[in-house]
Protein backbone atom coordinates (compact mmCIF):
# COMPACT_ATOMS: atom_id res chain seq x y z
CA UNK A 1 0.00 0.00 0.00
CA UNK A 2 2.40 2.26 0.96
CA UNK A 3 5.13 1.77 -2.33
CA UNK A 4 6.49 5.05 -3.55
CA UNK A 5 7.95 6.43 -6.83
CA UNK A 6 10.85 9.45 -7.06
CA UNK A 7 8.81 11.46 -5.70
CA UNK A 8 8.72 10.19 -2.59
CA UNK A 9 5.01 10.25 -2.48
CA UNK A 10 3.27 7.13 -0.87
CA UNK A 11 0.89 4.88 -2.95
CA UNK A 12 -2.41 3.49 -1.53
CA UNK A 13 -3.39 0.14 -3.36
CA UNK A 14 -6.20 1.85 -5.46
CA UNK A 15 -3.59 3.64 -6.98
CA UNK A 16 -3.81 2.41 -10.76
CA UNK A 17 -7.40 1.86 -9.95
CA UNK A 18 -8.12 5.80 -9.64
CA UNK A 19 -5.52 6.78 -12.34
CA UNK A 20 -7.76 4.46 -14.95
CA UNK A 21 -10.67 5.89 -13.53
CA UNK A 22 -8.80 9.38 -14.67
CA UNK A 23 -8.71 11.30 -11.12
CA UNK A 24 -6.66 14.24 -10.94
CA UNK A 25 -4.35 13.32 -7.76
CA UNK A 26 -2.64 15.25 -5.50
CA UNK A 27 -0.12 15.47 -2.76
CA UNK A 28 -2.32 15.02 0.67
CA UNK A 29 0.57 14.34 3.56
CA UNK A 30 2.76 12.89 1.43
CA UNK A 31 0.26 10.34 -0.22
CA UNK A 32 -0.40 10.51 -4.05
CA UNK A 33 -4.62 10.49 -3.45
CA UNK A 34 -7.55 11.39 -5.92
CA UNK A 35 -8.69 15.09 -5.71
CA UNK A 36 -11.87 14.65 -8.21
CA UNK A 37 -12.80 12.15 -10.87
CA UNK A 38 -15.27 14.33 -12.69
CA UNK A 39 -16.88 17.43 -10.86
CA UNK A 40 -16.51 18.06 -7.68
CA UNK A 41 -20.03 19.60 -7.51
CA UNK A 42 -21.67 16.30 -8.99
CA UNK A 43 -19.81 14.32 -6.46
CA UNK A 44 -20.68 16.01 -3.39
CA UNK A 45 -24.39 15.99 -4.63
CA UNK A 46 -24.42 12.45 -5.01
CA UNK A 47 -23.70 11.82 -1.43
CA UNK A 48 -25.78 13.85 0.01
CA UNK A 49 -28.28 11.95 -2.54
CA UNK A 50 -27.41 9.00 -3.72
CA UNK A 51 -23.75 7.63 -2.58
CA UNK A 52 -20.35 8.40 -3.18
CA UNK A 53 -16.66 5.84 -2.70
CA UNK A 54 -13.84 7.13 -1.02
CA UNK A 55 -10.50 5.97 -0.72
CA UNK A 56 -8.95 7.16 2.58
CA UNK A 57 -6.15 4.52 2.46
CA UNK A 58 -3.91 7.63 3.98
CA UNK A 59 -5.54 7.69 7.32
CA UNK A 60 -3.42 6.16 10.06
CA UNK A 61 -3.61 2.80 11.98
CA UNK A 62 -2.50 2.03 15.16
CA UNK A 63 -3.12 -1.00 16.84
CA UNK A 64 -2.75 -0.76 20.77
CA UNK A 65 -3.22 -4.13 22.86
CA UNK A 66 -2.66 -5.63 25.63
CA UNK A 67 -3.77 -6.22 29.76
CA UNK A 68 -3.25 -2.51 30.64
CA UNK A 69 -4.70 -1.21 26.94
CA UNK A 70 -7.30 0.25 28.25
CA UNK A 71 -5.13 1.92 30.69
CA UNK A 72 -2.73 3.32 28.30
CA UNK A 73 -5.53 4.73 26.35
CA UNK A 74 -7.08 6.47 29.21
CA UNK A 75 -3.34 8.07 30.32
CA UNK A 76 -2.56 8.77 26.72
CA UNK A 77 -6.33 10.35 25.37
CA UNK A 78 -8.55 13.11 27.04
CA UNK A 79 -11.86 10.31 26.64
CA UNK A 80 -12.83 7.66 28.54
CA UNK A 81 -11.89 4.87 26.98
CA UNK A 82 -11.77 2.11 29.09
CA UNK A 83 -16.19 2.81 28.93
CA UNK A 84 -15.72 1.78 24.88
CA UNK A 85 -17.90 -1.35 24.83
CA UNK A 86 -16.24 -3.96 22.54
CA UNK A 87 -17.67 -3.38 18.82
CA UNK A 88 -17.90 -0.06 19.65
CA UNK A 89 -16.06 3.58 18.49
CA UNK A 90 -15.19 6.75 20.00
CA UNK A 91 -14.24 10.32 18.93
CA UNK A 92 -11.37 11.84 21.24
CA UNK A 93 -8.50 13.71 20.91
CA UNK A 94 -4.71 13.41 21.64
CA UNK A 95 -3.14 16.71 23.53
CA UNK A 96 0.23 18.26 24.41
CA UNK A 97 0.97 18.59 28.25
CA UNK A 98 0.05 22.00 27.82
CA UNK A 99 -3.75 21.19 26.43
CA UNK A 100 -3.06 21.88 22.32
CA UNK A 101 -4.58 19.53 20.20
CA UNK A 102 -2.31 16.87 18.66
CA UNK A 103 -4.79 15.10 17.08
CA UNK A 104 -8.47 14.01 16.98
CA UNK A 105 -8.86 10.63 16.91
CA UNK A 106 -11.55 7.93 16.30
CA UNK A 107 -10.95 4.93 18.74
CA UNK A 108 -12.73 1.17 18.06
CA UNK A 109 -12.68 -1.62 20.42
CA UNK A 110 -11.92 -4.07 18.81
CA UNK A 111 -12.13 -7.19 21.77
CA UNK A 112 -11.70 -7.03 25.01
CA UNK A 113 -7.44 -5.85 25.09
CA UNK A 114 -7.88 -4.77 21.65
CA UNK A 115 -8.19 -1.35 20.13
CA UNK A 116 -7.58 0.27 16.83
CA UNK A 117 -6.60 4.00 16.73
CA UNK A 118 -7.30 6.31 13.67
CA UNK A 119 -5.33 8.86 13.32
CA UNK A 120 -5.32 11.57 10.51
CA UNK A 121 -2.82 11.44 7.65
CA UNK A 122 -1.03 14.43 8.44
CA UNK A 123 -0.32 13.40 12.08
CA UNK A 124 0.07 9.97 12.10
CA UNK A 125 3.59 9.88 12.72
CA UNK A 126 3.01 12.10 15.90
CA UNK A 127 0.21 10.07 16.84
CA UNK A 128 2.23 7.12 17.06
CA UNK A 129 5.31 8.34 18.39
CA UNK A 130 3.05 10.29 21.26
CA UNK A 131 1.50 6.82 21.97
CA UNK A 132 4.54 4.57 21.80
CA UNK A 133 6.27 7.06 24.47
CA UNK A 134 3.33 7.21 26.84
CA UNK A 135 3.34 3.58 26.96
CA UNK A 136 6.12 3.40 29.31
CA UNK A 137 5.23 1.66 32.47
CA UNK A 138 1.88 0.07 31.05
CA UNK A 139 1.59 -3.46 29.86
CA UNK A 140 0.74 -3.28 26.69
CA UNK A 141 1.76 -2.95 22.63
CA UNK A 142 1.71 0.19 20.43
CA UNK A 143 1.93 -1.28 17.12
CA UNK A 144 2.10 0.90 13.88
CA UNK A 145 -0.70 -0.57 11.64
CA UNK A 146 -0.61 1.94 8.80
CA UNK A 147 0.60 -0.80 6.02
CA UNK A 148 -1.56 -3.24 7.24
CA UNK A 149 -4.60 -1.90 5.92
CA UNK A 150 -6.62 0.03 3.04
CA UNK A 151 -9.47 1.73 3.81
CA UNK A 152 -12.66 2.26 1.69
CA UNK A 153 -15.49 4.45 2.92
CA UNK A 154 -18.96 3.83 0.89
CA UNK A 155 -21.04 7.12 2.50
CA UNK A 156 -24.58 8.77 1.77
CA UNK A 157 -28.55 7.40 1.59
CA UNK A 158 -28.23 4.53 -0.54
CA UNK A 159 -25.27 3.58 1.32
CA UNK A 160 -26.93 0.91 3.61
CA UNK A 161 -28.95 -0.96 0.01
CA UNK A 162 -25.50 -1.08 -1.78
CA UNK A 163 -23.54 -2.75 1.41
CA UNK A 164 -26.34 -5.22 2.48
CA UNK A 165 -26.11 -6.62 -0.99
CA UNK A 166 -22.66 -7.50 -0.40
CA UNK A 167 -22.76 -8.80 3.12
CA UNK A 168 -24.73 -10.79 5.64
CA UNK A 169 -23.28 -8.86 8.49
CA UNK A 170 -26.07 -7.49 10.30
CA UNK A 171 -26.16 -3.96 9.35
CA UNK A 172 -29.39 -2.83 10.41
CA UNK A 173 -28.37 -4.03 14.08
CA UNK A 174 -24.90 -1.72 13.77
CA UNK A 175 -25.20 1.65 15.76
CA UNK A 176 -23.81 4.83 14.33
CA UNK A 177 -20.04 4.58 16.24
CA UNK A 178 -19.89 0.65 16.00
CA UNK A 179 -17.69 -2.01 14.04
CA UNK A 180 -17.73 -5.38 13.58
CA UNK A 181 -15.86 -7.78 11.65
CA UNK A 182 -17.74 -9.81 8.55
CA UNK A 183 -17.26 -10.01 5.18
CA UNK A 184 -17.88 -7.78 2.10
CA UNK A 185 -18.20 -9.09 -1.28
CA UNK A 186 -16.03 -12.23 -0.04
CA UNK A 187 -13.38 -9.67 1.52
CA UNK A 188 -12.81 -10.22 5.39
CA UNK A 189 -13.32 -6.42 6.91
CA UNK A 190 -13.93 -4.56 9.91
CA UNK A 191 -17.21 -3.01 9.03
CA UNK A 192 -17.41 0.62 10.71
CA UNK A 193 -20.90 2.80 10.95
CA UNK A 194 -18.56 6.08 10.73
CA UNK A 195 -18.05 8.89 8.26
CA UNK A 196 -16.51 12.69 7.81
CA UNK A 197 -19.78 13.61 5.52
CA UNK A 198 -22.63 14.03 7.59
CA UNK A 199 -24.91 11.25 5.59
CA UNK A 200 -25.34 7.70 6.72
CA UNK A 201 -22.00 5.61 5.58
CA UNK A 202 -19.45 2.64 6.53
CA UNK A 203 -16.23 2.75 6.38
CA UNK A 204 -14.55 -0.62 5.55
CA UNK A 205 -11.07 -1.73 6.81
CA UNK A 206 -9.57 -4.71 4.38
CA UNK A 207 -6.16 -5.73 3.59
CA UNK A 208 -4.51 -3.83 0.74
CA UNK A 209 -4.42 -6.53 -1.50
CA UNK A 210 -8.11 -6.98 -1.64
CA UNK A 211 -8.69 -3.38 -2.10
CA UNK A 212 -8.67 -3.48 -5.79
CA UNK A 213 -11.62 -6.47 -5.72
CA UNK A 214 -13.81 -4.50 -2.88
CA UNK A 215 -13.39 -1.29 -4.64
CA UNK A 216 -15.02 -3.04 -7.92
CA UNK A 217 -17.51 -5.06 -5.84
CA UNK A 218 -18.88 -1.98 -4.14
CA UNK A 219 -19.42 0.12 -7.87
CA UNK A 220 -20.60 -2.88 -9.40
CA UNK A 221 -23.75 -3.21 -6.34
CA UNK A 222 -23.87 0.82 -6.48
CA UNK A 223 -24.37 0.91 -10.22
CA UNK A 224 -27.81 0.79 -10.29
CA UNK A 225 -28.68 3.48 -7.92
CA UNK A 226 -26.23 6.52 -8.42
CA UNK A 227 -22.93 5.72 -6.47
CA UNK A 228 -20.34 7.25 -8.33
CA UNK A 229 -16.17 7.37 -7.09
CA UNK A 230 -15.25 10.38 -4.87
CA UNK A 231 -12.27 12.52 -4.26
CA UNK A 232 -10.41 14.55 -0.80
CA UNK A 233 -12.34 18.02 -2.58
CA UNK A 234 -15.79 16.46 -1.97
CA UNK A 235 -15.07 15.24 1.28
CA UNK A 236 -14.04 18.68 2.71
CA UNK A 237 -16.95 20.43 1.56
CA UNK A 238 -19.26 17.55 2.39
CA UNK A 239 -17.53 17.83 6.27
CA UNK A 240 -17.48 21.78 6.24
CA UNK A 241 -21.25 21.79 5.43
CA UNK A 242 -21.68 19.10 8.72
CA UNK A 243 -19.93 21.49 10.65
CA UNK A 244 -16.68 18.79 11.24
CA UNK A 245 -13.53 20.10 12.08
CA UNK A 246 -10.57 19.58 10.08
CA UNK A 247 -7.09 19.07 11.53
CA UNK A 248 -5.08 22.09 10.65
CA UNK A 249 -8.15 24.51 10.35
CA UNK A 250 -10.21 24.18 13.28
CA UNK A 251 -8.08 22.22 15.58
CA UNK A 252 -4.45 23.06 16.07
CA UNK A 253 -1.63 22.46 18.72
CA UNK A 254 -2.52 26.45 19.96
CA UNK A 255 -6.04 25.12 20.95
CA UNK A 256 -6.93 23.43 23.59
CA UNK A 257 -10.61 21.26 22.90
CA UNK A 258 -12.04 23.75 25.39
CA UNK A 259 -10.77 26.25 22.76
CA UNK A 260 -12.19 24.75 19.86
CA UNK A 261 -15.74 24.13 21.49
CA UNK A 262 -14.63 20.99 22.16
CA UNK A 263 -14.59 20.77 25.54
CA UNK A 264 -16.96 17.86 26.09
CA UNK A 265 -14.58 14.79 24.67
CA UNK A 266 -12.68 15.71 28.09
CA UNK A 267 -13.78 13.51 30.55
CA UNK A 268 -12.10 14.69 34.21
CA UNK A 269 -14.01 12.09 35.80
CA UNK A 270 -12.25 9.11 34.50
CA UNK A 271 -9.87 7.08 37.08
CA UNK A 272 -6.18 8.26 36.58
CA UNK A 273 -3.95 11.05 35.82
CA UNK A 274 -4.01 11.87 31.81
CA UNK A 275 -1.64 13.81 29.77
CA UNK A 276 -2.52 17.42 30.05
CA UNK A 277 -5.46 16.97 32.84
CA UNK A 278 -4.10 20.05 34.89
CA UNK A 279 -3.97 21.99 31.98
CA UNK A 280 -7.14 21.58 30.15
CA UNK A 281 -9.28 21.66 33.84
CA UNK A 282 -7.66 25.09 33.73
CA UNK A 283 -8.73 25.79 30.55
CA UNK A 284 -12.24 24.56 31.15
CA UNK A 285 -11.84 26.63 33.92
CA UNK A 286 -11.00 29.96 32.08
CA UNK A 287 -13.35 29.29 29.31
CA UNK A 288 -16.53 29.07 31.70
CA UNK A 289 -15.25 32.65 33.05
CA UNK A 290 -13.87 33.82 29.87
CA UNK A 291 -15.65 32.81 26.90
CA UNK A 292 -13.08 32.75 24.41
CA UNK A 293 -13.74 32.67 20.42
CA UNK A 294 -16.58 30.59 19.12
CA UNK A 295 -16.48 28.39 16.04
CA UNK A 296 -19.85 29.73 14.13
CA UNK A 297 -20.79 29.23 10.81
CA UNK A 298 -21.20 31.98 8.22
CA UNK A 299 -22.91 31.95 4.70
CA UNK A 300 -22.13 34.34 2.05
CA UNK A 301 -24.84 37.59 0.91
CA UNK A 302 -22.86 37.46 -2.20
CA UNK A 303 -20.83 35.16 -3.93
CA UNK A 304 -17.24 35.54 -3.52
CA UNK A 305 -15.49 32.69 -1.50
CA UNK A 306 -13.80 33.25 1.94
CA UNK A 307 -10.72 31.10 2.50
CA UNK A 308 -9.07 29.88 5.86
CA UNK A 309 -7.31 32.87 7.27
CA UNK A 310 -9.47 35.69 6.59
CA UNK A 311 -10.35 38.06 8.85
CA UNK A 312 -13.67 38.15 10.14
CA UNK A 313 -14.79 41.85 10.67
CA UNK A 314 -17.51 43.84 12.43
CA UNK A 315 -17.55 47.79 13.08
CA UNK A 316 -14.51 48.30 11.21
CA UNK A 317 -12.65 45.80 13.61
CA UNK A 318 -11.26 42.26 13.28
CA UNK A 319 -13.17 40.32 15.58
CA UNK A 320 -12.04 36.28 14.26
CA UNK A 321 -10.67 34.23 11.18
CA UNK A 322 -11.96 32.05 8.93
CA UNK A 323 -10.65 28.70 9.70
CA UNK A 324 -12.37 26.57 6.19
CA UNK A 325 -14.59 28.13 3.42
CA UNK A 326 -16.02 26.68 0.40
CA UNK A 327 -18.49 27.06 -1.70
CA UNK A 328 -21.60 25.03 -0.69
CA UNK A 329 -23.21 22.58 -3.35
CA UNK A 330 -26.27 22.04 -0.82
CA UNK A 331 -26.74 25.28 0.17
CA UNK A 332 -25.31 27.13 -3.67
CA UNK A 333 -23.66 29.93 -1.61
CA UNK A 334 -20.41 30.32 -0.25
CA UNK A 335 -20.12 28.94 3.27
CA UNK A 336 -17.38 29.14 6.04
CA UNK A 337 -16.38 28.05 9.93
CA UNK A 338 -14.82 30.75 11.86
CA UNK A 339 -14.21 31.52 15.51
CA UNK A 340 -15.22 35.00 16.92
CA UNK A 341 -15.54 37.02 19.62
CA UNK A 342 -17.83 35.46 21.90
CA UNK A 343 -19.95 38.69 21.08
CA UNK A 344 -20.86 38.24 17.70
CA UNK A 345 -21.28 34.53 17.75
CA UNK A 346 -24.83 34.25 18.60
CA UNK A 347 -26.64 33.28 14.89
CA UNK A 348 -28.33 36.09 13.48
CA UNK A 349 -25.80 38.65 14.78
CA UNK A 350 -26.04 41.57 12.09
CA UNK A 351 -22.92 43.32 10.66
CA UNK A 352 -20.60 40.84 10.23
CA UNK A 353 -18.20 40.22 7.31
CA UNK A 354 -15.21 38.69 6.05
CA UNK A 355 -12.11 40.50 4.72
CA UNK A 356 -11.94 39.45 1.06
CA UNK A 357 -8.69 41.38 -0.20
CA UNK A 358 -9.89 44.39 1.30
CA UNK A 359 -13.82 44.13 0.75
CA UNK A 360 -15.48 43.52 3.49
CA UNK A 361 -18.04 41.08 2.50
CA UNK A 362 -21.33 40.67 4.65
CA UNK A 363 -21.91 37.30 5.74
CA UNK A 364 -24.50 35.54 8.18
CA UNK A 365 -23.88 34.08 11.45
CA UNK A 366 -25.38 30.83 11.53
CA UNK A 367 -24.75 27.84 14.45
CA UNK A 368 -23.28 25.10 13.40
CA UNK A 369 -24.04 22.61 10.98
CA UNK A 370 -25.01 24.51 7.99
CA UNK A 371 -26.14 20.94 6.94
CA UNK A 372 -28.00 17.90 8.87
CA UNK A 373 -29.53 14.76 7.09
CA UNK A 374 -33.39 13.96 8.11
CA UNK A 375 -32.83 10.72 9.87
Amino acid sequence: MSSTEPTGLRHTALDALHRSLGATMTDFAGWDMPLRYGSERDEHLAVRTKAGLFDLSHMGEITVTGPQAAALLNHALVGNIASVGVGRARYTMICQADGGILDDLIVYRLAETEYMVVANASNAQVVLDALTERAAGFDAEVRDDRDAYALIAVQGPESPGILKSLTDADLDGLKYYAGLPGTVAGVPALIARTGYTGEDGFELFVKPEHAVELWQALTRAGEGVGLIPCGLSCRDTLRLEAGMPLYGHELSTSLTPFDAGLGRVVKFEKEGDFVGREALAEAASHAEQNPPRVLVGLIAEGRRVPRAGYAVVAGGAVIGEVTSGAPSPTLGKPIAMAYVDAAHAAPGTEGVGVDIRGSHEPYAVVALPFYKRQK
